[in-house]
């Protein structure tokens, strides 16, 4: 990591957020400490995305798992992996698909609609840009809506890997704490 933690902070926001975290999930995440510290202004920009992704997305739960954890896989960003899975878990799915992602197009866990949307994402995360023929794939199975929003959830999880990569962020064993406390 090239920042060092900022285990105790100063402003009554961080505080909070440091406490609700560590209640949620278990301990207090790591981009936490080093990037939302620093920049106390993310707490409210991060809470707002988190209401959105929870309560605004109407596209099926298992496809905006996918869709967010597959371009942090093809990033390799391991902290925003094992927070998926994290919350997959919280949210009593298996992670049978999470973890059969890097096989999609061929693996029989996922169907058709799944598999579209999921190289849509990927084109976009590896090229910026997506061809004709893969969002006329993604037309055939999705709705204006889902399509924006898919497209959000990818680029928001892109924006999270920008974030963490840079800066040497790696996994804080958030799926672990997860397995334990399910069982």
């Amino acid at each position: 990591m090239r920042l060092a933690p900022i285990e105790s902070p100063k402003q009554l926001t961080a505080k909070l957020a440091y406490w609700m975290t560590k209640r949620r999930l278990g301990k207090v995440m790591t981009p936490m400490k080093v990037i939302y510290a620093r920049l106390p202004a993310l707490f409210r920009h991060a809470y707002q995305q988190i209401q959105i992704v929870e309560r605004k997305i109407t596209l099926d739960p298992t496809i905006s798992f996918l869709v967010r954890t597959w371009p942090a896989m093809i990033n390799e960003c391991t902290f925003c992996v094992d927070i998926a899975k994290a919350a997959a878990l919280y949210k009593h799915m298996t992670l049978d698909k999470l973890e059969a992602l890097p096989a999609y197009r061929t693996s029989p866990l996922f169907n058709e609609r799944e598999r579209a949307a999921l190289a849509y994402v990927e084109e976009a995360t590896r090229h910026k840009h997506v061809s004709d023929a893969t969002f006329a794939e993604l037309r055939r199975h999705f709705d204006e809506r889902e399509i924006v929003e898919i497209t959000w959830l990818n680029a928001l999880e892109n924006y999270y890997n920008l974030l963490n990569l840079p800066l040497g962020i790696e996994s804080d064993g958030l799926c672990a704490i997860a397995e334990r406390r399910a069982a």
